[in-house]
């Protein structure tokens, strides 16, 4: 079992930043990738940007550019920078992590936290 504890989230202003993070606690294997998915009121939610085990990095072409993301290994939390806000990033951002050992896939998501972007 993993456990996710996310912080980082609040209200700026259009062209703010924000910095999220995730912890990741408990029976984290070691080919794994954390990222970050969002949802907007109404919408579905969508993929923000994963991050490997190894480092390989994958973005959401609306953030390519304005967000990066990275992680910490010692501390198996990952990061999310997102610079140049704007109002259309206003969602709940949810922390996810992959975790495979053997043939099996383990996924787990953390509980959200808001990220509200005013115009």
């Amino acid at each position: 079992q993993v456990q996710l504890v996310e912080s980082g989230g609040g209200l700026v202003q259009d062209g703010g930043s924000l910095r999220l993070s995730c912890a990741a606690s408990g029976s984290l294997f070691s080919r794994n990738a954390m990222g970050w998915y969002r949802q907007a009121p109404g919408k579905q939610r969508e993929l923000v940007a994963t991050i490997t085990s190894a480092g390989s990095a994958n973005y959401a072409d609306s953030v390519k550019g304005r967000f990066t993301i990275s992680r910490d290994n010692a501390k198996n939390t990952v990061y999310l920078q997102m610079n140049s806000l704007k109002p259309e990033d206003t969602a709940v951002y949810y922390c996810n992590v992959v975790t495979w050992r053997l043939s099996y896939k383990y996924e787990y998501w953390g509980q959200g936290t808001q990220v509200t972007v005013s115009s």
